[in-house]
């Protein structure tokens, strides 16, 4: 798979170029486009639902378009190593690319209950998206920083992390991450977002804003 990426750093968009019978994983609320005659199977519901995406003889292609504005970012996995996805922040990953939500780095965050991180590990590449401007937080061996959940897009298990209410007596979510933040421990790299989605949801509520107006 190759991705060329347009309209970034604000309203970005990946295309998804596929060679002949390849497949590629989507969110499917993501999908744009595709090429015509591409295959589309769309697997699970809700937010754990994985469009199969398979190109036809002649390959194909895909636009991936985030429902939020901002930047995108392509993860290069090489095997070594795999990363922690915000859930919300996947757009699309290579066939060879595992995604594992029980991975050993889940259960040391979250213990037996499903949060909203995922795993990916293996070799390819994983499309992610961010709602504003992306920044990458670099630690070194020994250094720190603490880092509010709704602005963590991903990062890498070298980093170690820790996860914590962001006050003691306040509202906390492990499905959503709400009132959580994390501590991170390098040395390995952040992905950070300058938005966060959840006050955006808070901000449209608290003006009257909701779907049905």
């Amino acid at each position: 798979m190759q991705v060329r990426t347009r309209h970034t750093p604000t309203f970005g968009v990946a295309r998804l170029v596929l060679a002949p019978g390849e497949l590629v994983l989507v969110d499917p609320l993501t999908v744009a486009a595709t090429s015509y005659g591409l295959t589309v199977e769309v697997k699970g519901a809700g937010t754990k639902a994985v469009a199969l995406c398979t190109a036809g003889a002649a390959g194909g292609w895909i636009d991936a378009a985030p429902a939020l504005p901002g930047d995108l970012h392509l993860v290069e996995l090489d095997g070594t190593h795999g990363w922690c996805l915000a859930r919300l922040s996947w757009i699309a990953s290579s066939s060879t690319v595992a995604m594992n939500p029980e991975a050993p780095p889940m259960k040391a965050l979250f213990g037996g209950l499903e949060g909203f991180l995922n795993y990916a590990h293996g070799q390819g590449v994983v499309v992610l998206a961010c709602y504003g401007t992306l920044d990458l937080v670099t630690l070194e061996a020994g250094e720190a920083v603490t880092i509010g959940s709704d602005h963590v897009v991903a990062f890498a298990d070298t980093v170690q992390c820790r996860l914590r209410p962001s006050a003691a007596d306040g509202a906390q979510s492990i499905p959503t991450g709400e009132g959580l933040v994390f501590d991170f421990a390098g040395p390995g790299a952040v992905l950070t977002q300058t938005r966060g989605p959840r006050r955006l949801t808070t901000w449209l509520r608290a003006n009257g804003v909701s779907s049905r107006s």
